[in-house]
């Protein structure tokens, strides 16, 4: 038999998930066609029908939605947070989807923390192509920053396709490899850090 106390326990645990699943209908569906959209440019579709789920668990999960001011902001952070950590268990670091990470567009101001997150991450970027060897790091940027062709890339050098198609490939993977090695780095740092504490 229940007590008391179960009974109402249980009555708070149904009344919060109807309130969250209200909120979230009105708040945070409807934009889930541009953050998709968003999701879509930089990773498969598997990957985007898994972060748009976690993303909807991970609202739904909360105790409260005072604290959040803008729904589609909120949505949009958790979906890109998610992905980030996807990225980065796979290992991989594709140059667009760091260079785009925060380029996030709708009719909606993004949030102070998005813009400043995007431009740190983009300035990272830069710095790492800016410290490959001297073609290489013209070809990357000229392919993945300014969007040119090999083709046109290897017309405007005078090299051929082939020479362009193999330095975008090491310059990939040595910004990749870079942008791991801060990542792993700072979090040594902060664990280091927090080991000190008292």
């Amino acid at each position: 038999m229940q007590g008391e106390g179960e009974v109402t326990t249980k009555g708070v645990n149904v009344e919060r998930r109807r309130r969250m699943a209200a909120w979230v209908t009105q708040h945070v569906i409807p934009h889930e066609r541009a953050v998709r959209a968003w999701l879509a440019r930089h990773a498969s579709q598997e990957d985007v029908d898994d972060v748009i789920q976690e993303s909807y668990s991970r609202c739904a999960a909360l105790d409260s939605v005072d604290h959040i001011h803008r729904p589609d902001a909120y949505f949009f952070s958790i979906a890109r947070n998610l992905l980030v950590q996807r990225l980065r268990r796979a290992r991989i670091v594709p140059i667009e989807a760091f260079a785009e990470i925060d380029a996030y567009q709708d009719d909606l101001r993004p949030s102070p923390e998005r813009e400043a997150g995007g431009r740190i991450d983009y300035n990272r970027l830069l710095a790492l192509i800016d410290s490959l060897p001297e073609r290489r790091r013209r070809i990357v940027r000229m392919r993945k920053i300014e969007g040119l062709s090999q083709r046109e890339i290897a017309e405007r050098l005078g090299v051929s396709e082939s020479i362009v198609e193999n330095e975008v490939f090491r310059g990939v993977q040595a910004v990749q490899r870079a942008w791991r090695d801060g990542e792993a780095e700072a979090e040594a740092r902060m664990a280091g850090e927090r080991e000190q504490r008292p």
